[in-house]
């Protein structure tokens, strides 16, 4: 059976990984992915991360730019912006995330792309978004976590604000976004016929994950600041030590969800005076200090048994060690393995979400630069051996 997205083509025309990663998605399921990169050196992500011995395209270069093929492209000169619009006639999605106005200055804005190809859809990923005063600022995850309000959050509470994760959060959250947007706007076409921009600032995609921190201050006045290892809605909730030197995640959200914890560690009296979220909010020292005690006394496997005989919400704060050896990944297949000429086998994330009738699938790590060059230029777009090395001697692209 067909992909989902078959006969879909993408340019991927962006660097790092916010629209990379919505072009990743889109390829996944079976779009034709285009990476439109510098001939020189490529998308800079190449060389972000672990070095491999395949001209230094790194580990995450080859996990990101996965199911893509590149076809390097000087947008800057007059003769790759040509054939950049010539791509784009036979294209369905252009993924960008220049500094609004780079694309423009170049002749390569959405208004003369759209009255080439009517249809067209068109990601644009900035910091701050396409309008506003920030517009011209450029913008990076890190800066987008702490400008969208989820640094603040992020720490002990007498510690300073922290990066959540070494992970750029903004970024592939942000192109999750933009493949949902993508979409949206793919099946808007399917009724008009015509395309439109789709604009995402990397801050709006953090903001808009921070559930009640809007009405909270609006409504109340409430300002949230950092909880450390729980949360100041609910208790005991959040990440506990155990005997073996071991964390694990404990989640009560609900007064049964600590009925069962209860059980769980055999401390029936703690209900008394304890029963309901309220009470054991403004007693959360003696509560986390009693589910402490509890996990210290215990393995983590100990812990995650008693937990899941009497259905409590748990589980381990995993290293990737502990992912790797984890039978549940295993079974989802979110360890994928490709095989990578002159680097060997790489372990890449796998496909989310699953379809049941045409899922995704990986297919390739992230391509040599100029893999498809011979292929796109040449059967795509009819230009003749010699024209093509002509294009790559004046670096207008490049080739492997």
């Amino acid at each position: 059976m067909a992909p989902p997205l078959a006969g879909l083509r993408v340019l991927d025309a962006a660097t790092f990984v916010a629209a990379p990663y919505a072009a990743a998605i889109l390829g996944e399921f079976g779009a034709e992915v285009l990476k439109i990169e510098n001939p020189t050196g490529g998308d800079p992500w190449r060389r972000y991360g672990t070095a491999t011995g395949r001209d230094s395209d790194t580990l995450a270069w080859l996990s990101e730019a996965r199911n893509k093929r590149s076809v390097p492209l000087d947008l800057r000169d007059e003769r790759g912006a040509a054939l950049f619009r010539e791509l784009v006639v036979e294209s369905d999605v252009v993924c960008e995330n220049f500094r609004p106005g780079t694309m423009e200055a170049w002749g390569l804005g959405y208004e003369p792309l759209s009255e080439l190809n009517p249809g067209l859809v068109m990601l644009r990923v900035s910091g701050y978004g396409q309008s506003g005063p920030y517009a011209q600022r450029p913008g990076f995850a890190r800066v987008a976590q702490a400008f969208g309000g989820l640094t603040h959050l992020a720490g002990m509470p007498d510690g300073p604000p922290v990066t959540p994760g070494s992970t750029s959060l903004a970024d592939y959250v942000t192109g999750l976004f933009g493949a949902v947007g993508v979409l949206v706007a793919l099946r808007e076409r399917d009724r008009s016929g015509l395309g439109q921009v789709v604009d995402i600032g990397l801050f709006e995609s953090i903001f808009r994950l921070l559930d009640e921190l809007a009405p909270a201050y609006d409504y109340a006045g409430v300002v949230r600041g950092r909880e450390g290892t729980g949360t100041a809605l609910a208790c005991p909730h959040g990440h506990f030590p155990t005997g073996d030197g071991h964390w694990v995640a404990l989640a009560c959200t609900a007064d049964r969800m600590f009925e069962r914890l209860v059980i769980a560690m055999q401390r029936p009296e703690l209900l008394d005076g304890l029963a309901t979220t309220a009470q054991r909010l403004a007693r959360r020292s003696e509560v986390e200090a009693a589910v402490t005690h509890w996990t210290s006394g215990l393995s983590r496997t100990e812990v995650l048994a008693a937990c899941e005989r009497e259905s409590v919400p748990c589980g381990p704060v995993n290293t990737i060690e502990d992912i790797f050896a984890d039978p549940q990944f295993a079974a989802r297949e979110m360890l994928l393995r490709l095989p990578v000429s002159e680097v060997g086998e790489v372990v890449v994330p796998g496909v989310v979400p699953k379809l049941s009738r045409t899922p995704g699938s990986v297919s390739a790590a992230g391509p040599a630069l100029g893999d498809a060059v011979d292929e796109i230029l040449g059967e795509l777009l009819g230009r003749s051996p010699a024209e093509v090395a002509a294009l790559v001697t004046a670096g207008v692209t490049a080739k492997r």
